[in-house]
């Protein structure tokens, strides 16, 4: 294994690209959803994607229109531009630079970045937006992890900075999650294989495979097994029998330790 996961990362619950709300202007990962996970205590997870001019950008999804009702892809705008489009169901904030969050974090609550894999179709293939991630975590003290479906993504970050705990984002991976993709290249997905080339300390497994027995297997080996996306107190209730901790959204997931309001 790599550098292990960082303890703040098995205590609160990390909040799902960022504590986004959209009826309370905090769109999904932006900053505001950030700056509201601090102020909670809660962890964060957030995705970056590339722009054209090599920022790693804090979006999910390779196209813009769902989240600023732009047309065209993430990686056709520079970061200038992407920082000047609006967030939809936000204040008017853009598309923030991961170095913006990761000064919005302050190293105050762990962090999570999950890069978004760019080898499938219509993808740049792996190097660039590693680079990037590996950029802006260059001088940052605080608990911050990566983490990507894509193992080659997740080993070019580990020969970059070794010293940052990394780990594979996983789940059932069946042909109609990833059309087009391989079965060999499924199954070796499917089954964690590239987990100690990669160096991993933890997964991040979807909650609904859970109770898959390669994440039994990991977990015994000393991987920290964190899972997404939970939307309930029940769901979390579930969950914790098996994984160390969740990724929620949608509610006020309960800090262990913390006495409600």
């Amino acid at each position: 294994m790599g550098p292990p996961l960082p303890a703040p990362f098995l205590a609160a619950p990390l909040a799902h690209r960022g504590l986004h709300d959209a009826a309370a202007g905090r769109p999904e990962n932006s900053l505001a959803a950030v700056r509201a996970a601090v102020a909670a205590g809660y962890g964060i997870e957030i995705d970056v994607q590339p722009s054209a001019d090599g920022e790693a950008m804090v979006f999910h999804d390779a196209e813009l229109a769902r989240m600023t009702g732009a047309p065209g892809r993430i990686d056709g705008q520079t970061a200038a531009a992407l920082a000047a489009l609006p967030l939809r169901g936000g204040d008017g904030e853009g598309v923030p630079t991961l170095s913006g969050v990761l000064a919005a974090v302050g190293g105050r609550v762990p962090l999570l970045i999950e890069v978004k894999d760019q080898a499938g179709d219509g993808g740049r293939g792996i190097g660039p937006l590693e680079a990037a991630v590996a950029r802006s975590l260059a001088g940052y003290a605080g608990p911050v992890a990566v983490m990507s479906f894509n193992p080659d993504s997740v080993a070019a970050i580990a020969a970059l900075r070794p010293e940052v705990p990394r780990g594979l984002t996983t789940c059932a991976f069946t042909a109609a999650d990833m059309p087009g993709v391989p079965e060999e290249r499924l199954a070796r997905l499917r089954a964690i294989a590239d987990a100690g080339r990669v160096g991993a300390s933890f997964i991040s497994h979807d909650a609904e495979d859970l109770g898959r027995p390669r994440v039994a297997a990991l977990k015994a080996q000393g991987l920290a097994v964190l899972c997404w996306t939970i939307r309930s107190p029940e769901a979390e209730a579930r969950a914790r029998r098996i994984a160390d901790n969740v990724t929620f959204e949608g509610y006020a997931a309960a800090i262990p330790g913390r006495t409600a309001a």
